[in-house]
């Protein structure tokens, strides 16, 4: 006679429990086969996973959502960044929770490679990361997710190289993405050492393979940076060309390699060469930790807000008391009390 009271508490019970994880957010993965990237000469797997994050109530609501991605630094990936532990899905609930921010979507593309990672760019080397980005991730997520399917509801961040990438994605493609925010950007561009200067020459030519390069922290990134800037498919085992070239016994600069991926890579000169459609983006921001190990990333950051100003492009720009990675994710830290309420003012919800 007690049964169907308890059956109807037990229902109640797990309808309670269902709506509470309806009401909380979610990080999902899902996985996509890549066309675009079958295309390199550095073994790219073409199954690409995606870490999405869905804020609190979004299963029970019929309601579309702004998108920002997050383009994660090289020797990282997108897994690693909503890891169980880590601060990234704690912070977006806080922040929600807390009216810093409106509910949004964050994605995460996966611009791992068999190296340090990706340049954001089209290789035939290291791949076509932008058309990755343009023609099958953010395609996948309007189709998959109840997003607000235009470029003011559509912004972009990373911090380091992943800085880069949406600096340049965001300048080069206005249309898809309308806000920008680059937590410490590198290659901003020219700093206080020349290009060239960091890695190890002779073991870039002598290596075999990128196991050759290991323990070396300037090399492998330099590596990718050629193969993204400065491909050659004809030129094994890296099929790049270098701005340090042998002659003879000996390497010295190669002027126009070095031209040639200054002009390609530094986000000053995609800037200049883009200056009406960098001038549509709804907002853009960057920063830049004071005490970065490597000065040149300091003066370039600082030198790019200088650039920016002298061809009239509106932005925010600030350096901060710290080091790269150090006041982002932290408690209160600049992701919870800077990087969301931008986006928050700036995109479209």
């Amino acid at each position: 006679m007690f049964r169907y009271p308890l059956l109807i508490s037990l229902a109640l019970l797990l309808s309670a429990a269902d709506a509470r994880a309806a009401s909380g957010s979610v990080v999902e993965t899902q996985y996509l086969e890549s066309r675009v990237l079958a295309e390199n000469k550095v073994g790219l797997s073409l199954r690409r996973s995606l870490k999405i994050y869905l804020p609190p109530g979004y299963a029970g609501s019929k309601a579309r959502y702004p998108v920002v991605y997050m383009l994660h630094n090289l020797n990282w990936s997108n897994d690693r960044m909503f890891a169980p532990g880590t601060a990234a899905q704690p912070t977006f609930d806080r922040a929600i929770a807390s009216g810093v921010i409106r509910p949004f979507i964050a994605v995460a593309p996966d611009y791992t490679t068999p190296g340090v990672g990706s340049f954001f760019t089209n290789s035939p080397t290291s791949g076509r990361f932008e058309d990755f980005t343009l023609l099958e991730v953010v395609p996948f997520i309007d189709a998959h997710y109840r997003t607000i399917p235009r470029a003011d509801g559509r912004g972009i961040t990373g911090d380091g190289i992943g800085a880069y990438g949406a600096m340049r994605l965001a300048f080069l493609h206005p249309d898809v993405f309308s806000v920008v925010y680059g937590m410490h950007p590198f290659g901003s561009g020219s700093g206080l050492t020349p290009v060239y200067s960091r890695p190890d020459w002779n073991r870039i030519h002598a290596a075999k393979s990128l196991a050759d390069l290991v323990g070396d922290p300037y090399s492998p990134v330099f590596v990718a940076m050629a193969q993204a800037f400065l491909p050659n498919p004809q030129r094994p085992p890296f099929f790049c060309d270098f701005m340090m070239e042998r002659r003879g016994d000996s390497f010295a600069v190669d002027a126009d390699h070095v031209k040639l991926l200054k002009a390609r890579f530094f986000l000053e000169n995609i800037a200049t060469d883009n200056v009406e459609k960098v001038r549509q983006l709804r907002a853009i921001k960057f920063d830049w930790g004071r005490y970065d190990p490597n000065p040149d990333h300091v003066f370039s950051n600082q030198a790019f807000t200088l650039k920016l100003d002298d061809l009239g492009i509106e932005h925010e720009a600030e350096e901060y008391r710290g080091l790269p990675w150090d006041k982002y994710w932290i408690p209160g830290g600049r992701v919870y009390e800077v990087v969301l309420p931008f986006f928050n003012q700036q995109l479209t919800f």
